[in-house]
């Protein structure tokens, strides 16, 4: 491929991320659908799940039941009612600075603000939190996808965050692997929030190789990423598209344009008009 059009292909999907489109709902980054799950349970309800388990466990232990009626009156309030949990989150976090909840409260404060789509919070308080509980998956994982999607070129330290991206999710995946399922979850929940927090950490690293133009290592990603989970963010598809593209294989990267295009959204019409793009070329290549 001409340096030219390689560099074309580049320009418009960096467009299209930079251009404040990124923002999928908050069920681990995984919002717009071209169809429902293949099984009952959504990633959603598994996330839950978890969240649960580890709830009634901390309940069941012996506390401060101030601390539990803080904790609960924060976890109950609506993610609709952004300011009211952020409110009686930062509460939580300055007088329980690191006691028997405060790591889920990070958790759900952290995607409060990412549903809010205020970046200089969700870091501010992913590193707060992160700083507190390196091994909190959830947290290692949305921090690793949102970073390499907001990313601008000649934004400062922007290499910098990459890395720091690439090795937090590493480390999920390696922490993810490792753990052992809650006494009482069943293992279809179990399993599907490990799939599903492996599907954000493969997402986020294909996203980060696709930024530094590693559309090899981007594709495999990807590929791991669509495995992990029954459904995929149309900004997953659009990138595999373009990095097929960038690798010359024109016929692949249709069909991954013709998925995302199935996708009702901002990247619907682009996405169609880039499948048509590639089997144009698949038939000039030949």
């Amino acid at each position: 491929m001409s340096s030219s059009r390689t560099n074309s292909i580049i320009c418009w999907v960096a467009i299209l991320l930079g251009a404040g489109l990124l923002w999928p709902s908050i069920s681990h980054a995984q919002g717009e659908t071209a169809g429902p799950p293949s099984t009952a349970l959504t990633q959603g309800d598994a996330d839950q799940a978890y969240r649960d388990y580890g709830n009634k466990y901390l309940l069941e232990t012996l506390g401060d039941p101030r601390e539990d009626a803080a904790y609960q009156a924060f976890h109950k309030v609506k993610p609709e009612d952004a300011d009211k949990k952020i409110k009686l989150g930062l509460a939580f976090v300055n007088k329980y600075s690191k006691d028997r909840y405060t790591e889920t409260v990070y958790d759900e404060l952290v995607e409060t603000y990412y549903a809010k789509k205020d970046l200089d919070d969700f870091y501010t308080y992913s590193d707060k939190g992160l700083s507190l509980f390196p091994d909190d998956i959830p947290l290692l994982a949305l921090t690793g996808w949102v970073i390499p999607r907001a990313y601008q070129p000649n934004e400062p330290d922007g290499d910098k965050k990459l890395a720091q991206a690439e090795t937090d999710e590493k480390h999920a995946i390696q922490t993810l692997n490792g753990l052992a399922k809650p006494t009482g979850m069943n293992d279809q929940a179990f399993s599907q929030y490990k799939s599903g927090e492996a599907a954000v950490a493969h997402s986020a690293l294909a996203m980060i190789y696709f930024r530094r133009e590693q559309y090899e290592d981007s594709e495999k990603e990807m590929q791991l990423s669509m495995a992990e989970k029954a459904d995929s963010d149309p900004t997953d598809f659009l990138v595999l598209g373009a990095d097929y593209q960038n690798l010359g294989h024109f016929k692949e990267a249709a069909d991954a344009f013709n998925h995302c295009a199935q996708v009702p959204g901002n990247y619907q019409a682009t996405c169609k008009q880039q499948a048509d793009n590639s089997l144009k070329m698949a038939a000039d290549a030949k």
